[in-house]
């Protein structure tokens, strides 16, 4: 059992499924991207996942790129997502480090590890690693007690969906879309399919993202999955105002609505 784990039971224990949101470190500026997370909190986030800058984003679609970019060009530094974690762990939700492997390979596997469990961070995704090149990563994360999360997509093989709910801990990350994260006018329908393969592997919690923006989504969403993540929606919400309040209120009336999608009340 973990943190995150307990989270998510807890969520299930309400008859509904958990609200996971992610933001990235240092947009606009750190201390503002700390507030919006505290904020999303504040408004109904369970899970918040944070996500270190990286040059390289490749899964990722043009809202995140360029707010990553932006976060780069004024410094940010993977303290700074340290810092993130405890604040958003202080606020109530449980923290979540959405990292790409590159960055984690810098700091050191084993000292990455170590640094996200005393920030209070409960796990880490790795959207572009697999738990067959992930060996070294999973061993880190077991020695402190970290979940590990991996993804799986409509592609994904059996025996490959039987590796990943093996190798992942807290939620399996299940994308029922093809392509880069993004904001879509529909979800589609591959998902139910998706978590129902995952299960059917042996994961214990699955949790969906990619293409969700509205409460709608959201609550089409939880009907079946343990989990409803959302990224670009929410990073729009900062990248669409200039003034950092104006960006913090368009937040938290978009958490709020996500937040009564999952509960069924969209």
């Amino acid at each position: 059992m973990s943190a995150l784990t307990d989270r998510l039971d807890a969520c299930r224990a309400e008859g509904r499924a958990a609200l996971v949101g992610y933001l990235p470190v240092g947009y606009p500026d750190v201390d503002s991207s700390i507030r919006a997370m505290v904020a999303m909190v504040e408004a109904g986030a369970d899970i918040v996942e944070i996500g270190p800058p990286y040059s390289d984003p490749v899964l990722d679609g043009s809202v995140i790129q360029l707010a990553v970019a932006h976060a780069l060009e004024r410094g940010v530094r993977m303290a700074d997502t340290f810092k993130a974690v405890r604040a958003v762990a202080d606020a109530g939700a449980v923290p979540v480090v959405m990292s790409y492997f590159n960055p984690m390979l810098q700091h050191g596997l084993d000292q990455f590890a170590a640094d996200v469990v005393e920030a209070g961070g409960a796990g880490v995704i790795t959207p572009d690693l697999t738990p067959d090149a992930g060996e070294d990563w999973v061993a880190a994360a077991r020695a402190h007690d970290l979940d590990t999360i991996f993804l799986v997509a409509p592609s994904t093989t059996r025996e490959r969906m039987h590796l990943t709910a093996q190798a992942s801990r807290g939620f399996v990350y299940a994308t029922p879309l093809m392509g880069v994260t993004g904001e879509r006018a529909a979800v589609g329908g591959a998902g139910e399919r998706v978590v129902s393969e995952a299960r059917e592997a042996g994961a214990v919690n699955v949790c969906v993202g990619v293409g969700v923006s509205t409460g709608a989504h959201a609550a089409q969403i939880a009907a079946y999955a343990d989990g409803v993540i959302v990224g670009t929606a929410l990073v729009r919400c900062l990248a669409d105002n200039d003034d950092i309040e104006a960006g913090l209120d368009a937040l938290r009336l978009k958490v709020a609505e996500l937040a009564a999608g999952v509960r069924g009340n969209a």
